[in-house]
């Protein structure tokens, strides 16, 4: 009876193999016949030794520089916006409130007859951190039943505190803090390299997220867990303080204008922004080209936000040509355009040109870019990460063959900080622009009455947003 056993044993072994190994799935691995055949698929001819050459003791864009596109290239302008200055970001991921600031500077400068103004980029940043610190301890309390595995959770632990953020971003904290001039609370060490700041707010917060997840397990009550967290806000602002120095509650602005006369004034931040700027930035409309959902449709975006207290953000899928048509309406008025686009590509930084083509990748190793806008997004190729203003355009027979672009990262890079956005190169790497009402027909306003439509925080184009200068 055992020796039968041992052999029903062995034979259930034996054909249990067998039909493991008839059912198999073909070798996935790389076969030594099948890696014999790649190598040998690659002779190395003359043209391709010049290349190993040139390409293992050269810096690739130097070799793929389009110098076709670079003799046809100019950077005149018939439209352009009365801007005066360029700012710069320095070390940190801030884009989006430079970006956002400068849409409003002209208008200053204007009013005030001023040969210069900046506003204090650091004084929103010490907000944004402050409001991001309390969203994000607010979004644990709320999530504090869900497992530590929950894709929501683990999204929301994914740098808590970092400096990237979005024009609703930029629009609450003025909303609420209002603006001081740059001299009033200028830079610092910190808010011009901000890593080993934020390195120390997101550890912070991480434990500070820890410690609230394990009292209310522990039986606390939520109660328990609101009063916790207002010692821990005031923790991060004594931190934020001493790393970017202390925000104004009053202050005095004392300036020379062009003609040399000088004025002096008394504000508050939000009196200074509703007096000197006088921008209702409710009026302005999130527009988007986002080619992998339906357009002419209403959008919003699941855990897209710096204040606990402020909406999502939401935007308006467009056709491209139509946020042309309506970004060209905006600069002939003499108003700036916030725009967020993708620089990581065809984008040369010394002469200051973004045009697809700059870098010849295809014809350098024989390879052809069959990817779509939509699929870029979809699989992660492409994403949202820098904001920066449009403030010229030049046109032919009504319409932008190329766009003026001022950015934020000093006059060292570019054309003295500005760059020159080749109309091909909108069509491909911008996502969102961000218009005032005023700009817009009834027939897109329409769509903001319209119930939206909601991404997850993982949807591809959202999960990008996260990172405009990050």
């Amino acid at each position: 009876m055992k020796m039968n056993r041992q052999l029903f044993i062995s034979f259930f072994i034996i054909y249990g193999a067998f039909l493991l190994k008839s059912y198999a799935l073909p070798p996935g691995g790389i076969e030594k016949g099948t890696l014999q055949e790649i190598q040998n698929s690659l002779q190395m001819n003359t043209s391709h030794r010049a290349l190993l050459n040139a390409i293992t003791n050269n810096d690739i864009n130097d070799l793929v520089l389009n110098r076709e596109l670079v003799n046809n290239h100019n950077d005149v302008f018939n439209v352009k916006v009365e801007v005066i200055g360029i700012t710069d970001q320095k070390s940190t991921g801030r884009c989006w409130i430079f970006a956002g600031l400068n849409v409003m500077r002209p208008a200053v400068i204007q009013k005030y007859n001023l040969s210069a103004f900046e506003f204090s980029q650091n004084y929103l940043f010490l907000w944004d951190k402050l409001e991001k610190f309390n969203y994000f301890l607010e979004s644990i309390i709320e999530t504090r039943d869900k497992p530590i595995d929950d894709r929501m959770l683990r999204q929301l632990l994914d740098g808590p505190v970092s400096d990237g953020g979005w024009w609703n971003y930029v629009a609450s904290l003025i909303e609420k803090y209002g603006v001081v001039p740059k001299e009033i609370m200028p830079e610092t060490k910190n808010s011009e390299k901000s890593k080993l700041m934020n390195k120390t707010i997101d550890y912070l917060a991480l434990q500070y997220a820890a410690e609230l997840r394990h009292l209310w397990d522990s039986g606390g009550k939520l109660t328990d867990l609101i009063t916790r967290k207002k010692q821990m806000l005031k923790d991060v602002y004594k931190i934020l303080v001493l790393h970017l120095g202390q925000p104004p509650e009053r202050f005095r602005w004392r300036y020379q204008d062009k003609d040399k006369t000088i004025h002096e004034k008394e504000y508050s931040p939000v009196q200074f922004y509703r007096e000197a700027v006088g921008v209702d930035l409710r009026e302005y409309i999130t527009l988007f080209n986002y080619p992998g959902r339906p357009f002419n449709q209403y959008y919003q975006v699941h855990f897209r936000r710096n204040m606990f207290d402020k909406p999502d953000m939401d935007f308006i899928n467009l056709e491209m040509e139509e946020l042309k048509q309506y970004t060209l309406k905006s600069i002939l008025d003499n108003e700036p355009v916030w725009f967020a686009a993708d620089v990581s590509w065809h984008m040369e930084r010394k002469l200051g040109i973004m045009a697809n083509g700059i870098y010849d990748y295809e014809s350098l190793f024989e390879l052809q870019d069959g990817m779509s806008k939509a699929d870029r997004i979809m699989y992660g190729a492409t994403s949202a990460n820098h904001a920066m203003t449009l403030v010229g355009a030049d046109t032919v027979a009504g319409k932008a063959v190329k766009w003026l672009v001022e950015n934020s990262w000093g006059t060292e890079v570019g054309d003295k900080g500005y760059w020159t956005m080749y109309d091909s190169w909108f069509d491909e790497y911008i996502f969102t622009l961000i218009l005032h009402k005023k700009y817009l027909p009834d027939k897109v306003l329409a769509i903001l009455k319209t119930k939206p439509n909601i991404l997850p925080t993982w949807d591809p184009l959202a999960k990008s947003l996260e990172e405009i200068g990050r």
